[in-house]
């Protein structure tokens, strides 16, 4: 079932740098991916990595439809991001948010392909492949375990915009009543 963890947001270390790869596939693991699922539903995302609540390891699970809206859900456990070639891939620069950045979004070009390969979480090989929202969401969530954002792939100006808009969000939540 899972317990639902808080996500982490923007600024918290854990997020901003890269995470340790998996090396035991065991009941460990098996219940923080069942945490990661529950934390995901419970936060209304598509996908969510591991260091999003706080654990800096390479792992991220995902519930979404790819572009033929066909629903893919599942586990990567160190996963290896593959790209369509320069001259075979094409760009998607559909808006994208970040459950670490509630309520933010900005368009972002990602391809429109991608793969990853890794590991299930009894540790089997596993290759997924996608296109659409999960393309992104591959995309997504393997930056996250590189220490990214997808805020860092954003032009410094519009970077700067959605960085204060969530900050003022952020204040309206806490303001006395």
């Amino acid at each position: 079932m899972g317990e639902v963890r808080p996500i982490t947001r923007v600024g918290d270390p854990v997020l901003h740098r890269p995470c340790e790869p998996v090396t035991r596939f065991d009941a460990e693991l098996a219940a923080l991916v069942a945490d990661m699922f529950a934390s995901m539903y419970a936060a209304e995302g598509v996908g969510l990595a591991a260091n999003q609540i706080g654990v800096p390891l390479r792992v991220f699970v995902y519930d979404c439809p790819d572009a033929q809206g066909v629903h893919h859900k599942g586990v990567v456990v160190n996963p290896e991001l593959e790209l369509p070639g320069v001259g075979e891939r094409r760009l998607d620069a559909d808006d994208e948010g970040c459950l670490s950045v509630p309520g933010q979004y900005a368009p972002l070009p990602r391809a429109d392909r991608a793969a990853v390969r890794g590991f299930d979480v009894a540790g089997a090989p596993v290759r997924v492949e996608g296109t659409g929202l999960l393309a992104r969401c591959l995309q997504h969530e393997t930056d996250h375990l590189d220490g990214h954002l997808y805020l860092d792939r954003l032009p410094a100006k519009r970077r700067k915009q959605v960085l204060a808009a969530y900050h003022e969000s952020t204040k309206a939540d806490k303001a006395p009543l």
